[in-house]
């Protein structure tokens, strides 16, 4: 921690020297000497400091060390800049250095300076590949400045969770001490208790205060140099306040998911009123419309997968919200997970009701137009809400589902995090839910709608997008996997990125087995599928699950386990198994009509959805777990400035 602070210290100085330098022009005539930051390793008290007027980006005082009373009310007493020394016993060099470093210009810290690459981004990443070096020289514009606040205000918010955690640990300590000794009297009958909590009184876990004043001055830089003195604002951005649940999400919940059930049923008798599957025209209806709802009902079937995991997710304790790298505070609940696909679902279904009752009777000519857009007009309100930029209907998460799309298409040129190829392992499981969007931009870019025939098979755009889309999520993680072995030189990555060539070579054999017929092709989808499904079963169970350990303490299991059932496991790798099965049946031949194929590939879409949410619980527990073991509580994140010594430079 303490050595931590150091490192954050010099990322302070650099900062404000890099302040002073873009906005030079502000500082007239008087050759005030700004002063370096003070030390926050510092154990001693520091004495006030009368800063220089400093507000948001324009500050050029740091108060890494400072320790005020009153963060909102500064006294700003320009002209006069006072540093006050700060002198640790053991750490003497280390102050030497600092007073020699204020006694010069601040602005020569930028020539040992220069930015870290973390090849996050596109740009840097290309950057990073014709270049040998992997930091930038700083190039001293305001864009760069507010990027490298950004990512120090990421680094103070990880570093002040930290030390919050570290004094809650402490506390726990003292009063487990506390519980203990009350035992011991109940069961000896003897008056200990008071002693021996004045010896933990007086020993370093329960007299230190390095934590606590570590903390005051973090939040005192904090809201100086990001809230611009502003304590609510900043305290808002170090403490964010644990959600709140809302009584309206359950109401909403039940009020959608009756009517959806409502209209599920309503759509049911219609059908059946209409006797549309006893009819040839009902039947090439059904055949057409049918794929284009059918989106919804994946997409529903899915976040009911995920609303379930994050139920159970937070039952066993999983911290899921970590693991995704959600802001705190932001993460959606299994309520409000639940609440959004009813309502999904209600709109889908009140579309395919409305379609139905517009189709039929002596109107039906007449509301031709208007029954055709429909389907269109459900999806454009879903993409509308989905890319609203006003704070409503959980923005936050809809921007970061957003962003982690984006990154997914992206690959390899951004960095892997979890939430990314998690996300793209979840669009392979919703290949039917892709085609079937393929299947408006058939119908409303290529005019199939107003011929009410399922031809788009006869357009070669048309299918060229049926082979590319069912590739591209594998593809996705393909790349994927050759960023991470290309960073982390980890061999487990290019066996990963083997794994879905294969699934990729399955799907193609499948798809054109699908598309020309034959027996030789459809030898070659399941000679392939079959290959496909033993390596990605085995990935499954073995290196996402964690589970078949030979040495394990639970036999065929792993050491630690947050389902006390042990039985859960098997079943979820016997059901594992038999919908992987499933998925390769795809590969077959079945000489049913065109309706009753349409029925059998959204049932095996389904079954791989509920296949896809299983393995989600099971792959966030064995992350959860590794995390555990590790003691990885908090987020990395790369400092931005790196320094470089001259002196070293030279002797090299």
């Amino acid at each position: 921690m303490m050595h931590e602070a150091s490192l954050l210290n010099r990322q302070m100085d650099v900062l404000i020297a890099l302040r002073i330098r873009l906005q030079k022009h502000d500082f007239q005539g008087a050759h005030a000497e700004p002063s370096c930051s003070n030390d926050i390793v510092a154990s001693n008290p520091l004495r006030d400091i009368n800063s220089g007027q400093c507000t948001g980006r324009g500050c050029v005082q740091s108060t890494i060390g400072e320790d005020t009373s009153n963060d909102s009310d500064l006294e700003q007493s320009p002209g006069n800049l006072e540093v006050s020394e700060v002198h640790t016993a053991n750490s003497d060099s280390s102050s030497k250095q600092k007073e020699n470093d204020c006694e010069q210009d601040p602005l020569k810290i930028l020539e040992h300076v220069k930015i870290n690459n973390t090849f996050e981004s596109p740009l840097s990443t290309i950057k990073g590949v014709f270049k040998d070096s992997k930091d930038e020289n700083l190039s001293f514009n305001k864009e760069e400045l507010r990027k490298v606040e950004e990512r120090l205000k990421v680094v103070f918010t990880e570093f002040y969770q930290k030390l919050h955690l570290l004094k809650h640990y402490s506390y726990m300590n003292l009063a487990a001490v506390s519980k203990i000794m009350k035992k011991y009297e109940k069961f000896t009958a003897r008056k200990a208790s008071r002693l021996y909590m004045k010896m933990v009184d007086n020993s370093y876990l329960g007299s230190s205060d390095e934590v606590s004043g570590l903390l005051e001055k973090v939040e005192a830089t904090f809201i100086k140099h990001f809230s611009n003195s502003n304590r609510r604002e900043g305290m808002k951005s170090l403490r964010p306040k644990a959600k709140r649940e809302k009584h309206s999400v359950t109401f909403f919940s039940g009020f959608f998911s009756g009517c959806s059930i409502s209209l599920l049923i309503a759509v049911i008798l219609r059908i059946q009123a209409r006797k549309l599957m006893q009819k040839r025209e009902g039947v090439s209806y059904v055949v057409n419309i049918f794929p284009l709802y059918s989106l919804f009902g994946y997409v529903v079937l899915h976040m009911l997968m995920y609303a379930t995991n994050i139920y159970f997710w937070r039952r066993y304790r999983v911290n899921y919200p970590f693991i995704f790298g959600f802001k705190q505070g932001t993460e959606l609940g299994h309520r409000e997970v639940f609440m959004l696909s009813n309502g999904l679902a209600l709109l889908a279904l009140a579309s395919c009701l409305a379609n139905l009752h517009l189709d039929s009777g002596t109107n039906a000519a007449k509301y031709k137009t208007i029954t055709e857009m429909v389907p269109l007009g459900s999806v454009s309100v879903v993409l509308l809400i989905l890319f609203c930029p006003f704070d409503i209907i959980y923005r936050s998460s809809r921007f970061f589902f957003i962003r982690c799309l984006f990154r997914c298409i992206c690959a390899p040129l951004y960095k892997v995090t979890l939430s990314d190829f998690f996300l793209a392992d979840h669009l392979a499981s919703q290949i039917q839910a892709i085609r079937s969007f393929e299947l408006y931009i058939c119908y409303y870019g290529l005019g199939e709608h107003s011929r009410r025939q399922s031809k788009c098979h006869n357009h070669g755009v048309y299918n060229a997008l049926y082979f590319t889309v069912a590739v591209i999520p594998y593809w996705i993680r393909f790349l994927q996997c050759l960023r991470r072995l290309c960073e982390e030189k980890d061999a487990s990555h290019g066996y990963n990125g083997f794994k879905y060539l294969l699934t990729i070579v399955a799907v193609v054999m499948r798809t054109t087995c699908e598309l020309k017929k034959g027996k030789t092709w459809i030898v070659l989808a399941l000679i392939s599928s079959a290959v496909a499904v033993i390596m990605n079963t085995y990935w499954d169970i073995v290196v996402d699950w964690g589970l078949l350990q030979k040495k394990s303490k639970n036999p065929f299991l792993r050491d630690k386990l947050v389902i006390s059932h042990k039985s859960v496991y098997f079943a979820a790798m016997v059901l594992n198994v038999l919908l992987r099965l499933a998925w390769m049946q795809l590969a077959l031949e079945f000489n049913l009509p065109n309706h009753h194929k349409i029925a059998a590939s959204t049932v095996i879409a389904c079954l791989e959805i509920i296949r896809r949410g299983i393995w989600s619980f099971f792959r966030l527990e064995n992350e959860h777990l590794n995390n555990v073991g590790k003691f990885r509580a908090f987020k990395s994140v790369p400092l931005p400035f790196n320094y470089y010594d001259a002196d070293a430079d030279k002797d090299d």
